[in-house]
């Protein structure tokens, strides 16, 4: 599934930006749905991905993680992630571990309002120097015969130019917190961990309003205590 990972961790793979053209429309997915099950330990959410599921389905975050979501550790930092437990039988093959938001067709009931990591993959995410490209996991997708899309209209985010700067001051900020999860006292590490929640997490989004405010002041806030 999609990781999130430094550029000095891939050898001799392509790098693709944001316009550029790579094969990954797959018939919107037609009688599939292989990567929505046994994912559980990769499906991590950001706070915009939050906001978008609060907007799309009209509920709270303490609501969705009492439904969809549950709070897991990644890289010493305590996230919400896709709840992976939902048992999904189609002819004669049943999943155990199927992401709940499955309808029971085998498709994807939150398909608009779906966390990045959902819209990325086949693709990750490499961050180097304050910025980010894409690439390609060949043997990720079990679609054949894809054909090519232009990233950007692939990822289907409104105000592009936007996510992109927050999703590399997201990664900034967390990978900042990763460095530091491994020197703090454990009493420190809980601390931190909780205020990032409530910052980002607990405390629910208005949304009527636009999302990258709220976030860079509560960003801010959080720097500041």
């Amino acid at each position: 599934m999609i990781r999130n990972i430094d550029i000095n961790e891939l050898e001799n793979a392509k790098y693709y930006d944001a316009n550029d053209m790579a094969r990954l429309e797959s018939n919107e997915c037609s009688g599939c749905h292989a990567c929505c099950c046994g994912t559980g330990d990769t499906l991590n959410l950001d706070p915009y991905d939050v906001y978008r599921l609060e907007t799309g389905l009209s509920k709270d975050f303490k609501t969705l993680l009492a439904e969809h979501l549950e709070l897991r550790v990644a890289d010493g930092i305590i996230m919400p992630f896709l709840k992976m437990d939902k048992k999904l039988t189609i002819g004669d093959v049943t999943e155990n571990d199927a992401c709940t938001f499955l309808n029971d067709e085998g498709r994807c009931s939150i398909h608009a309002s779906r966390p990045a990591i959902c819209r990325l993959f086949p693709l990750g995410r490499v961050y180097e120097e304050g910025s980010h490209k894409y690439w390609l996991m060949e043997n990720e997708c079990h679609k054949e015969n894809r054909t090519k899309i232009k990233i950007k209209k692939w990822l289907d985010t409104p105000d592009f130019a936007k996510y992109e700067t927050y999703i590399d001051d997201w990664h900034a900020f967390t990978s900042g917190i990763t460095r530091q999860a491994a020197s703090l006292p454990e009493d420190q590490l809980k601390a931190l961990n909780m205020a990032i929640l409530q910052y980002f997490y607990f405390l629910d989004y208005d949304t009527n309003r636009d999302f990258y405010p709220q976030f860079y002041e509560r960003l801010e806030a959080l720097k500041s205590n």
